[in-house]
């Protein structure tokens, strides 16, 4: 049990915790404001398909029916953010609908789900007991669908393979490559999907799902045939990257979603890693090609960029993050205009270890995501990047960090205002209008909670912070980057 300061840290916590852990990452709040303040991260969790259970209290029923102290509907206001949103009505159920809950949120794919407990069945003793868990069962295509599946594969003469969240949530990395190293085509990600591909494997063409500059569309409109992979439409919409209706192969836990940009012709439905091992023990058909116009080098030169001088920018410190850290090392990106920079150059070492608020796209979730990361994974070295607004939106969750003794590094872009929106105004404006605010000093707020807190000016100075900072065990360092 872990007491935070903010039940929407609690919420961000349980979402990363459930992400990296491979169970369900539970958060408690009380009746009203603590049961709205969970909504926020409940929401992200939901839209991300991370694993999580929130249980809230609620007025007694004796109280339900009328304009009552601290009494909403927070059923029907959890609804549209969650799986499966329930009021316990009968204490004898509690069992059941404990099971039911984790059971629905684990399942794909997985989600939040809200346990709602009145104060009149909270205090009251059952005889129930917890029943017990069974794993929830794997299914894998039929032979018909891998038939006709390998058959479209065989039909194409440029494949396109895209791999989305679900081969991260699924773990079925290793599966996957073997499958594109036997299809030798073209491989890109999503956003949440870094890592699958090591960053020089020669099949990696890198990320895509930019609103501006995305370099890798061309590959898409160039090939002949989409195998698209554990890709959850939240990620980005079809309209987006699939403008010349390519063909599709759909291969996911579940059916695709009906869309005029996703024209499906085939589907394989099922465990993403049971599918890929029986597809990797056929006979498939090799389909190397190379996209036109030597588009990996424009990609790797736009989206990976080298150290070319002292200067603090995104790229330049995303590089030495790279270079500085062990493999299995966790970063996690709050969400600002430095998002965009780390979903396009940060390459993770390990799939899984790049953590994006991307559906809800909510600000504030890297401080206490980094505890919920550090909980869920003690040894790894955890970083989390965060703009000054996403920054202060949580930052009294450095006191639960403190208090539990936990190591991790917080890096915060300060350039005293919301640069996202600035830069939006800017462009279809020419000038920005309330994006500027003040900051407190970084470092005296650091030393307020008791946590280590250094102002690198140059890049060789951040990196031996960095270097410093993976080094401890027990402190929390924040780094204030000053950002003109």
């Amino acid at each position: 049990f872990v007491n935070v300061r903010h039940e929407q840290g609690a919420a961000f916590m349980a979402d990363v915790y459930g992400r990296l852990s491979n169970k369900v990452g539970v958060c408690l709040a009380t009746l009203g404001p603590g049961a709205t303040n969970l909504l926020t991260g409940i929401a992200s969790a939901n839209l991300d398909h991370s694993p999580v259970v929130a249980i809230t209290g609620q007025a007694g029923f004796e109280r339900q029916h009328q304009e009552s102290h601290q009494y909403l509907d927070i059923v029907k206001l959890f609804e549209p953010a969650t799986k499966w949103s329930v009021q316990i009505k009968d204490s004898q159920t509690i069992a059941a609908i404990i099971r039911k809950a984790f059971r629905t949120a684990k399942m794909e794919k997985p989600g939040a789900v809200l346990i709602e407990l009145p104060e009149n069945l909270a205090t009251q003793m059952i005889s129930s007991q917890p029943i017990h868990v069974t794993p929830i069962p794997k299914t894998t295509p039929t032979s018909q669908a891998i038939g006709d599946a390998l058959t479209l594969i065989s039909q194409s003469q440029k494949p396109l393979v895209i791999v989305g969240n679900g081969v991260i949530r699924q773990k079925a990395a290793e599966e996957i490559t073997t499958f594109v190293e036997n299809l030798k085509s073209p491989v890109i990600h999503s956003f949440m999907a870094k890592g699958i591909l090591p960053k020089d494997h020669p099949l990696n063409y890198f990320t895509f799902g930019f609103n501006k500059k995305d370099e890798v569309l061309p590959i898409i409109e160039e090939s002949d045939l989409l195998i698209v992979v554990g890709f959850d439409f939240v990620e980005k919409l079809p309209k987006d990257w699939n403008k010349k209706l390519r063909p599709i192969l759909h291969i996911d836990s579940l059916p695709a979603e009906m869309d005029e940009h996703y024209p499906v012709r085939g589907e394989l439905i099922g465990d993403l890693v049971e599918t890929f091992k029986t597809l990797n023990k056929l006979n498939l058909i090799s389909i190397s090609w190379v996209p036109s116009g030597n588009l990996k080098e424009q990609i790797r030169d736009l989206y990976l960029g080298q150290k070319e001088d002292q200067s603090l920018s995104i790229e330049n410190i995303l590089t030495v993050i790279e270079e500085s850290t062990p493999e299995n090392t966790i970063v996690l990106s709050d969400v600002g205009a430095h998002k965009v920079s780390i979903a396009r150059t940060y390459q993770p070492k390990q799939a899984g270890t790049l953590i994006i608020s991307n559906g809800l796209a909510s600000m504030g979730i890297a401080v206490p995501g980094a505890i919920g990361a550090k909980l869920a994974s003690p040894e790894a070295p955890v970083i989390c990047i965060t703009g000054d607004g996403g920054a202060l939106m949580n930052i009294a969750e450095l006191e639960t960090a403190k208090r539990l003794g936990l190591s991790f590094i917080i890096i915060v872009l300060n350039n005293d205002g919301l640069k996202l929106e600035e830069q939006m105004m800017e462009e279809k404006f020419s000038k920005s209008f309330g994006t500027g605010f003040g900051n407190p000093d970084f470092l005296q707020l650091a030393e307020s909670f008791e946590i280590r807190g250094v102002r690198p000016h140059q890049l060789n100075e951040f990196e031996q912070v960095l270097k410093d900072a993976l080094n401890q065990t027990n402190e929390v360092t924040l780094i204030d980057v000053i950002q003109e």
